[in-house]
């Protein structure tokens, strides 16, 4: 029986601005945003919290059963909550960030959001970015983007967004940080950063947020008119 709700997968590298577009795209055909690097960031947070041994599969196992995850609306963002309690700002900060890929690349961890992922989009029009949203989280979508930019105009973007949150980084330390979470993503054996092979590669190195937004729309109407 073919799926009637419309599925964007928006996948690509760190700090190329995937939820800022899937943000844009969704408010304007008013799907559903679901930020799924924020449910790895938020399982992260709460890991790093309780000093959850990574060797120890029946403990990564035990602390899954007690992670609750819930995107809120409040006004004109969502914001994330872990176990009732607003985690938004805490899970961009760098010390998440840090750890995020290697608790990522669990086997386990990836099996268990992957699982709630799929669920969040069974009946709903929904706008997902992440690493292999369009790969293993849903290969059938009805659209995947791809998005990339070169490694300095990632790397001002990131740090730009961490210094606007206060935090004290030097761009030594967030190009760094951007290399090791690439590389991690990309070799990890569980669901691995790739493009899918019917991806619309986007790179936005030169691009504004007004135009990113506008290639997808297009692509967007375009598959609309095929269905």
């Amino acid at each position: 029986m073919e799926r009637e709700n419309f599925i964007i997968a928006i996948d690509g590298f760190s700090s190329c601005g995937k939820s800022t577009v899937a943000k844009a795209l969704a408010k304007k055909l008013q799907f559903v945003f679901i930020d799924s690097g924020a449910m790895y960031r938020a399982v992260t947070l709460y890991f790093l919290r309780q000093h959850i041994n990574l060797t120890n599969p029946d403990e990564i196992r035990a602390a899954l059963e007690e992670i609750h995850i819930d995107f809120v609306p409040q006004g004109d963002t969502v914001h994330i909550f872990l176990n009732g309690e607003d985690v938004s700002r805490e899970i961009r900060q760098m010390h998440v960030s840090e750890k995020v890929s290697e608790i990522s690349a669990i086997k386990e961890v990836r099996h268990a959001l992957v699982k709630q992922q799929q669920a969040l989009g069974k009946r709903r029009n929904i706008v997902m970015d992440g690493r292999d949203i369009g790969t293993t989280v849903f290969p059938d979508a009805d659209l995947k983007i791809f998005m990339t930019a070169n490694s300095e105009v990632r790397a001002q973007r990131r740090l730009a967004e961490l210094l606007a949150k206060g935090e004290v980084v030097s761009i030594e330390g967030v190009k760094q940080n951007l290399a090791h979470r690439d590389h991690m993503d990309s070799t990890r054996e569980e669901s691995p950063l790739r493009q899918a092979t019917d991806a619309i590669i986007l790179d936005n190195s030169d691009l504004t947020q007004e135009e990113q937004l506008e290639i997808v729309l297009e692509e967007y109407r375009a598959r609309m008119e095929g269905r």
